[in-house]
Parts: structure tokens; sequence; C-alpha cells
């Protein structure tokens, strides 16, 4: 219909062209006829590009969210909810499936658009430090700090002169004195516990005298033989498929939830707003609850 309309504009301008071209010079005709023909170029022009934009985003395309998440239990846990947010039109594309320093950044770029890896916490030290515009989106679930040994299989057994390994990094190494302070191992300062940031000078007391070894977190599995027990967090012994007996750990009002972190201007995105529905549906719940058996715990 749109060709059709062209077709007799152009016709309709081609004969007032002529008839005003009557009585007039050869080189007055010439001129007219390249003034139409010029219009023609225009019209042919316009219409193409008319035709172009009617077929950019056609409906029903599918909404791609690009993403960093860590490889255990995120990315299974993304796996999961990939099909039923398919069914929605949302297809997640795993750029990495190993968090490091620079995700936020990435995520503060616009490279991806959301990642899981993190607690609230320490995305908000990320954003003090680097001004990030980041929000949390969501919580998902809970990696409960866990004390491991290969010497022992109950917290009755640790003794006097025991060395146990912690992670170093700010608030991994309070939640490690945290829980050796609830289960009745040290007794750290007044106030710590608003702050979430410890290191062992805040011990004020030890109840049972253990020598703590402070290490960045990569290396504590690596060299736990040579520990009585260490701590470290839930997806790290769950990476390294170690068959350690569990001591105590955090429970399941930890506020170190792990959260789908999104930048601000994306937090009321449809699609994001699906895929943090998708992580805290009851079935995915129970499939958290079964696959990993209290080594990880959804967030209610």
């Amino acid at each position: 219909m749109k060709k059709r309309t062209l077709s007799i504009i152009l016709t309709t301008v081609t004969a007032l062209s002529v008839l005003a071209g009557c009585g007039k010079s050869a080189g007055d005709k010439a001129e007219a006829a390249a003034t139409v023909a010029e219009d023609q170029a225009d019209a042919t022009e316009e219409v193409s590009d008319e035709a172009v934009a009617t077929t950019d985003a056609p409906e029903g395309e599918t909404v791609v969210l690009k993403g960093i998440v860590d490889l255990v239990p995120h990315s299974e846990i993304i796996e999961y909810v990939k099909p039923k947010l398919a069914e929605q039109g949302i297809e997640i594309d795993l750029v990495a499936t190993a968090a490091d320093s620079t995700t936020n950044e990435k995520l503060n770029a616009g490279e991806i658009d959301f990642n899981y890896f993190q607690h609230d916490p320490y995305l908000q030290s990320e954003i003090e430090a680097n001004g990030y515009d980041l929000v949390d989106a969501g919580d998902i679930h809970v990696e409960p700090i866990t004390a491991y040994s290969d010497k022992y299989t109950s917290k009755d057994e640790i003794e006097e002169g025991d060395v146990v390994a912690i992670p170093n990094d700010a608030t991994n190494e309070y939640r490690a004195l945290r829980i050796l302070e609830q289960n009745g191992f040290i007794k750290l300062a007044d106030g710590v516990q608003d702050s979430l940031s410890a290191s062992v000078s805040d011990i004020e007391e030890y109840t049972v005298q253990l020598e703590i070894v402070e290490l960045d977190s990569a290396q504590i599995i690596p060299t736990k033989d040579d520990y009585d027990f260490f701590i470290t967090n839930t997806n790290k012994a769950l990476e390294a498929g170690i068959d350690s007996a569990r001591l105590f750990s955090e429970g399941a009002d930890s506020p170190y939830a792990n959260i789908i972190a999104v930048r601000t201007e994306n937090k009321d995105n449809p699609a994001i707003k699906a895929l943090v529905a998708a992580l805290l549906d009851e079935d995915t719940q129970k499939f958290i609850e079964d696959k990993y058996n209290g080594a990880v715990i959804p967030v209610k």
C-alpha cells in the first residue's frame, strides 16, 4: 500500500512538473526534470528508512541478561532456573563463573547486567570504596561460614593449644571470629558486632586458648592439613569437594545472604525482577535444600 501511494504521488509530481515546464526553455525544463529526479530519490530513501524501522525490535524478542556468578553454588542455582525464565522470554548468559575483584566494576560499567557472588555488606564496602551505583536486587541464599576438621568430628574435641585457620579479609574474619565466640572459644570486644568487622586484635578473652592463623581465604583449604580445624566459606568447601567434618557454623539468620546485584537504574527492570522471583520460588528453595543438605540455606 505504501509503495502504491508513493507511485501515485510521484506520478502526480512528475505531471505537474511537466505542465509547469510548458512554454519554458530547454534549460528550464532540464532543471525541472532534475528537481523531480531529486524529489523521487528523497521519497524512495524515506520509504526505505521507514521499512527498516518497522523491522526493528519485533514483538516476542528474547531478553538477554548477562551475568557473572561464582561456580558453586551460584551457577548451579542459575542453571536450575534457566528453563522457567526461558518460558518468559528471558535468556541468562553467564559470561563467567568465577567472580573476582573486577566483577562489581564490570557491572557498574554496564558490561554485565547482574552479578551473583557476594553478600550485601561486601557490596556496601565496594560502593563506599569505589563510588559504584549498585544495589541489592534480592537476597537469595546464605552460605554459612563453617568450622571444618579432618582431625575432629565434634567441636567438643577441640583442645587448648589447637591451631585454627581463619580467612583474613575484614568481613569473613569477623564472621569466623563471631562463630568462635558463639561456640564458646573466645570473647570479642564490645561494639564489634555492630561494625560487622573484626580481627584477632579485637579478641578480649580466650575461653579456650587457641592459636589463630589468619590467611587469605584461597589458601586455607590447600593447607588444611596444617591445622587442627579451619574456618572457611561454604562455597569454597563445595568447590574443593572436601569431605571434612562440619563442626559448627552460622545459622540461617546470618546477615550475609548472597545477593543479586544490579545497577540502580535496573532494579525495577522486569527481567531482573523475574530472575529474582525465579530464584526465590518455592521449588528453587527446595532444590537448594535438597542439593546442598544444609551447606547452603535458601532465604525464606
